[in-house]
């Protein structure tokens, strides 16, 4: 079943299949990077890929079966195909040898075996299967005596004119019956690292880690290869990733990518919390050592001399999530940096933050010098730092390339477990006589083929070369005298650059800023979010960083302004007369945080307009979740016209640091004070009222006129008799006071029957008009520190105008 799903998947694969292992890398794998083809494969027509090679290690009795498929891919017909099987029949005599085996072509092998015919390449894009089947006892393979020995086979593919137009070389390793020679030990880190998928706390820019975790993802396929086998592994964990399952698998969340305007709500996980568990159970035997939160790119930090955040990445309050999620703390103390290579400043601060309990670092092999004796290298040696000698765990950097690179893919995968085999083979045949020791830390990013992790343990732990180790107890051994290269300045080019890093340090100054005025329980941090931009994984796509890192820098700047000083619209206060008090309005939306601040403002001319300054009570402003606050600035001017003034809010007891970038608003002043005002007011008020009475009275006057009956509007017309056409008795509306007019004819004579005594006249009542139309004063708070226009500031100011002006 297992040769089939392969066979299914290296259908689509082949296209893109090399014929070899990958090429090697003279310093430490500084990025992740593909298998580099050779020049024979870039130029094979025809694709080869492996499927089957059975058994894994051969004896002398052993049938060997070798399968795959082959593919032309030249786009045109390739009539007389035929396949070829080479091999040699001499042992390998090193490690070096069988680099140079591997990478070169099947024709290099000097024997030739059997051929069969390709009739079903022979068309373009057409996959066919071949296999061949011989003997150890055919091919003539012997081992040393004692030791394994390795063999390298391959199958070559001749066209019509006998000329090589592709191939693939793999190696057989093959045991003796009678074996004479030390197992070496195998230690593996197990690395659970992914890139960054979140920027702040609570927003995630890609939905990838889902995938991830699911059955078959990547992260799942690791823990399913440790908890297949019992092979021991030391884990490496980084907790951000643990932080970011654990988010998704707590409830729902939000997905948002760089540049969207909007989210995306995902349904709480629930893949995400069977992977947290599974790899609870998997991990519960065996020990594990936690990165720095994040895996910041620790090298890139100390060569800023920044190395600040390498502290806080360490701190339990981030590396506690691993702790919290499999319910113990980390039993292993190891300092791996990124890639295995670090130089003496990195060292120092990873001795200081990961080692001071003890420990050893983790680093490629690459780093180091072989040893003076001429002793065969192991895994364990020393390294001198400030804070003295650290245990130092080398990786076989070739060892771990071919397992970290050459894996990704099942062709590769295959390919990988056959070298795997042959090199530790030949490890063990190097000094039979000596107890050797070997490490292996695949890429953080590690992504083998489905089952190749697991078979890699089983080999480990099955191969009778071989004898699975605990990290811990590799580290016991002796170590070895080897010289430490130092850290080349070439690695430079693969670090984070310094001006993303700049960037990076700017957010962080304005976090911590940010953090500064909270007070009580802290529900918003950006101190992991400014980790996550530092992390090693940005490496290899600086793009991504980018706008990952411009969508942070508009997150936390949108969180910081929900602390702000609330301004108009036109950003313009009035303050009518020379002197008066400027409102100022504080609020704080943030969710469920409280915070403090100080306020502060200042007069960009001071001769002109001065301010006072606040009550040191007054100053400092706490405020609530949703909460609001308003100060008045004693202000003095000394004439009229347009003053600028700064307000700004800093963090209190920081010997004046802002917060945020605070307001600038204009202070209009008039010469106009509040009696003056008021006074001027009131006159226009009884003005307009008196026009108002004179305009009525015309009305009416000329309604009565109109209406011919002669009363003017004055009242209801009685019957009276026809007038003489003078004022006396008889004449409507005729009553005179006596008083008033002595010695008038008539005066004191009661009305004539053509007006009703006692009829209203238009003077109190207009009295009463005046009054209730006379518009209430518009002034200033307090002598004229009010905005310019009511409906430009929040209705909570205009309602505090009204109030104070009502006092």
């Amino acid at each position: 079943m297992r040769t089939v799903k392969r066979a299914v998947a290296l259908a689509a694969l082949l296209p893109c299949m090399a014929m070899a292992a990958p090429t090697t890398l003279a310093s430490p794998a500084l990025a992740r990077r593909a298998p580099a083809a050779t020049s024979t494969q870039a130029k094979a027509q025809v694709a080869m890929a492996l499927t089957k090679v059975d058994p894994k290690s051969v004896s002398t009795k052993s049938t060997i079966e070798i399968s795959g498929l082959a593919m032309n891919r030249t786009g045109h017909q390739l009539p007389g195909l035929h396949l070829r099987l080479r091999y040699s029949a001499q042992p390998v005599t090193s490690r070096s040898q069988l680099d140079q085996l591997a990478a070169g072509p099947p024709n290099a092998l000097p024997n030739v075996g059997k051929e069969k015919q390709l009739p079903g390449a022979a068309k373009p894009d057409v996959k066919q299967s071949w296999t061949f089947k011989t003997t150890v006892k055919e091919l003539g393979l012997r081992a040393p005596a004692g030791t394994p020995g390795v063999y390298p086979v391959g199958v070559e593919v001749l066209n019509s004119a006998r000329q090589v137009v592709g191939g693939i070389t793999t190696f057989l390793t093959f045991m003796p019956k009678e074996t004479h020679f030390k197992p070496v030990s195998v230690g593996w880190v197990w690395p659970l690292v992914d890139r960054m998928h979140r920027t702040n706390d609570r927003t995630f820019i890609d939905d990838d880690l889902a995938k991830s975790v699911a059955p078959g993802g990547r992260l799942s396929r690791l823990v399913e290869a440790a908890s297949a086998t019992d092979t021991p592994i030391t884990w490496g964990i980084d907790p951000a990733l643990l932080d970011d399952v654990q988010r998704m698998a707590s409830g729902d969340y939000t997905v948002r990518a760089p540049g969207d305007k909007k989210g995306v709500q995902k349904k709480k996980s629930e893949a995400a919390a069977a992977w947290l568990a599974a790899l609870k159970k998997a991990a519960e035997k065996d020990p594990y050592f936690d990165l720095p939160y994040a895996d910041p790119d620790v090298v890139a930090l100390v060569r800023r001399k920044t190395p600040r955040d390498i502290g806080v990445a360490f701190d339990e309050r981030n590396t506690g999530v691993a702790t919290k999620v499999l319910g113990r703390a980390a039993d292993a103390h190891v300092a791996w940096p990124p890639s295995g290579a670090a130089g003496p400043g990195t060292v120092d601060q990873l001795a200081k933050n990961a080692l001071k309990s003890g420990g050893a670092f983790l680093m490629s092999s690459s780093q180091f010098q072989n040893p003076a004796t001429g002793a065969l290298p192991n895994a364990t040696t020393t390294l001198q730092t400030h804070y003295g000698d650290k245990k130092t765990l080398l990786y076989d950097e070739k060892l771990n390339q071919i397992v970290s690179e050459g894996s990704r893919s099942v062709n590769g995968g295959l390919l990988t477990e056959q070298r795997f085999l042959a090199e530790t083979a030949m490890i063990a045949a190097e000094a039979p006589n000596r107890a050797r020791t070997v490490v292996l830390a695949p890429d953080r990013h590690w992504d083998p083929a489905d089952g190749v992790a697991k078979n890699l343990l089983k080999y480990t732990k099955g191969a009778k070369w071989l004898r699975e180790e605990p990290l811990r107890k590799i580290e016991s051994v002796s170590p070895q005298g080897r010289v430490f290269n130092g850290y080349s300045d070439d690695y430079q080019q693969y670090e984070l650059g310094d001006a993303h890093l700049a960037q990076v340090q700017a957010i962080s100054r304005q976090a911590r800023a940010f953090q500064s005025v909270m007070t009580g329980p802290t529900k918003i941090s950006y101190e992991r979010a400014v980790l996550r931009m530092e992390s090693a994984a940005w490496r290899t796509s600086p793009r991504h960083a980018r706008s990952a890192r411009k969508q942070l820098d508009d997150e936390l700047t949108g969180d910081m302004h929900r602390v702000r000083i609330v301004t108009t619209k036109s950003k313009r206060v009035l303050m009518g007369g020379s002197s008066g008090r400027l409102p100022v309005l504080v609020e704080n939306t943030l969710p469920g945080q409280s915070v403090k601040v100080r306020l502060v403002a200042t007069s960009e001319n001071s001769a002109k307009l001065r301010l006072g300054q606040l009550a040191p009570e007054d100053a400092v402003i706490e405020l609530r979740p949703g909460e609001r606050a308003q100060r008045w600035i004693p202000a003095q001017a000394a004439g009229n016209g347009n003053f600028h003034v700064q307000l700004e809010l800093q963090i209190p007891g920081s010997d004046g640091r802002t917060y945020g970038d605070g307001e600038s608003i204009t202070v209009t002043v008039t010469g106009y004070g509040r009696l003056a005002l008021l006074i001027t007011g009131g006159g226009l008020a009884v003005l307009f009222v008196g026009v108002g009475v004179r305009a009525i009275r015309a009305r009416r006057r000329r309604d009565s006129e109109a209406a011919g009956d002669g009363t003017a509007g004055m009242g209801a017309a009685g019957p009276g008799g026809q007038g003489n056409g003078h004022p006396g008795p008889g004449f409507p509306g005729a009553g005179i006071p006596a008083a008033e007019f002595p010695g008038v004819s008539g005066a004191g004579q009661p009305a004539g029957p053509g007006i009703p005594t006692g009829s209203p006249g238009p003077g109190p009542a207009s009295a009463e008009a005046a009054g209730a139309a006379a518009p209430e004063a518009a002034g200033a708070a307090e002598s004229g520190g009010i905005p310019e226009s009511a409906a430009d500031g929040p209705a909570a100011w205009r309602g505090e105008h009204r109030r104070r002006d009502g006092d």
